[in-house]
């Protein structure tokens, strides 16, 4: 697969996931978890957040509010006559936070990222795309690196369209397709075939946007096992053939007819996929959660904040006839996020219980985090967890990293840094809250991969044979393996989140007692047969057993 810049000019840790395996319980308890605060300053509040395959997280803010925290390096200073604000500014509105170190360098983005898009590419780099005014047609791009050499390189007037609250998903054959945007009832793709791509309408984005408010922007998008993509805007979906521009189904309203797309601000996430290479239908759900009433943003604005939405809505996408499921919440939330954990489990976090998106229209926010297990019964499958002490209202941001935990960090509901007087300030912290499979009380019972090594290159369709270690033994019926892709997360929404189950009745084999007393144990799996059903790029892999996942290490499918 060609690497971005051609598109656009030794013991490791492996993760096994366990969606809730019926001859063994989970051993994690509820109402658990545990927070730590890594950073008291990171010099940029977290708009948008990418984990990379090098372990480091990109993060940027945007560029038109005046100075950030943090300067950029060797007395360097941005000069931009396009700015709104700061035309020259010697600050870093991006960092890069280095998960082992701890640490965060500045990194230099030119023209404005605010409320872009974006997607991890199959060579592992970042390709953001869109922002406001100098750059809302721009793309950037970020290659990893490990010697702090990388940096942003800007390509300006690229994009067919201004893209500006857009959402973007990475297609089987590497490129990315990029969905609507403020007055943008269209989608491209990019990086464009020569002489080819334009852009096209989309008439379900002009149907779905309500009038001044909105409530489209974000569109919540995944793609489909049979090729197509699952677009959710406002409160209804379609399942989208992008490359003849022909609705192949269209799905019915969520009950209730509530937004939940910005700044009605819900979240989603495609639910674990699996059944892989079982030889029959692989069923494939979407989980909506959140948001607001029909006129909240209105209300918000005069100074009424109506109650947020405390319902999530379930539905089988593939199913011949889809209907929602309506499941109701411990806490109403909006402005959340929502995590794919390794072991199939879904972490909601952040936001409100009270407004929408927008400058100072949240209030009341919701510090306790609720864990979803879709393989429970119905009546059965929030928990809720240890709060944080730090709201995390507009622009907060969540993501997955390799050793299991959730890096959270952002919040800042004003047009400025904002950080005394007011009702929630800016928020320049970052945190970590990890889940009780991380609980020093079962970490006898957690996986550690040896083999493969971290990075390796796997086809599609391989059979992948996986040592791990356990100090114990283990039922070997609740082993499973799983893999889950980066997302680039922004506005309570991660593009292009994805977890894929490889283990289903794939033979475990045990091997002599170790040294310290451990076992040696190997699973065979199989990988996804094509790019539909993964994308190409790289992925974390992760052993889980009885709910509890080993570190993950990184695979590039291709």
């Amino acid at each position: 697969m060609p690497t971005i810049r051609a598109l656009i000019l030794s013991t490791i840790f492996l993760h096994l996931l366990l969606p809730h395996q019926q001859n063994s319980p989970p051993l994690a308890s509820a109402a658990g978890g545990k927070w730590n605060l890594l950073h008291s300053n990171t010099g940029v509040s977290a708009m948008h957040m990418q984990l990379l395959n090098t372990d480091r997280v990109v993060i940027f803010d945007r560029t038109d509010f005046g100075p950030s925290n943090i300067s950029l390096p060797d007395n360097h200073c941005r000069n931009n006559p396009r700015d709104l604000t700061l035309q020259i500014d010697c600050t870093a509105h991006s960092v890069e936070y280095d998960v082992a170190s701890n640490s965060v360098r500045p990194l230099a983005v030119f023209t404005n990222v605010w409320c872009s898009s974006g997607a991890a590419m199959a060579d592992g780099g970042l390709l953001q795309t869109g922002g406001f005014n100098d750059g809302e047609r721009n793309a950037r791009a970020f290659k990893p690196c490990n010697d702090n050499s990388c940096d942003w390189l800007e390509f300006d007037t690229v994009l067919r369209q201004p893209r500006w609250y857009a959402t973007n998903h990475i297609l089987p054959d590497g490129r990315q397709i990029i969905i609507g945007g403020r007055g943008q009832f269209n989608y491209e793709f990019f990086p464009r075939r020569r002489g080819a791509d334009s852009s096209y309408d989309l008439p379900f984005l002009s149907e779905t946007n309500d009038p001044i408010i909105e409530n489209n922007l974000y569109p919540f998008v995944f793609l489909n096992v049979d090729g197509n993509l699952f677009i959710f805007a406002n409160n209804r979906a379609i399942l989208f053939d992008y490359v003849n521009g022909l609705v192949v189904k269209t799905y019915p309203m969520i009950p209730g007819g509530d937004p939940r797309s910005y700044p009605s601000s819900g979240s989603a996430v495609l639910l674990p996929l699996s059944n892989l290479q079982g030889g029959g239908d692989v069923i494939v759900e979407v989980l909506v959660c959140g948001g607001a009433p029909k006129g909240s943003f209105a209300s918000a604005n005069n100074g009424n904040f109506v109650r947020a939405l405390n319902t999530c809505g379930r539905i089988r996408i593939t199913d011949p006839n889809p209907q929602w499921v309506i499941e109701t919440m411990p806490l109403a939330r909006v402005m959340s996020d929502m995590v794919l954990l390794p072991n199939g489990n879904v972490l909601i976090i952040n936001g409100a219980s009270m407004g929408t998106s927008g400058w100072e229209l949240g209030r009341n926010p919701v510090l306790t985090p609720v864990i979803y297990k879709p393989n429970n019964a119905i009546a059965s499958r929030f928990e809720t967890q240890k709060p944080s002490s730090i709201p995390r209202m507009y622009h907060s941001t969540a993501i997955l990293i390799h050793d299991g935990r959730v890096l959270v960090s952002g919040s800042n509901a004003h047009a400025y840094y904002n950080f005394t007087g007011v009702l929630y300030p800016t928020e320049l912290t970052m945190e970590s809250f990890s889940p009780d499979y991380l609980d020093s009380k079962v970490a006898h019972l957690r996986p550690k991969i040896v083999a493969p090594t971290s990075h390796a290159q796997i086809r599609y369709g391989q059979r992948l044979d996986i040592n791990f270690i356990v100090r114990g033994r283990i039922n070997k019926n609740s082993i499973i393996v799983t893999m889950v892709s980066p997302p680039f997360t922004t506005h309570s929404f991660s593009m292009n989140q994805r977890l894929l189950i490889l283990t289903n009745g794939n033979e475990t084999s045990a091997s002599s007692l170790l040294p310290f007393g451990g076992f040696k144990y190997q699973v065979r799996v199989t990988m996804p047969g094509s790019a539909i059903l993964a994308p190409p790029g790289y992925y974390l892999l992760f052993v889980v057993y009885r709910d509890i996942p080993s570190e993950g290490i990184w695979i590039q499918i291709n």
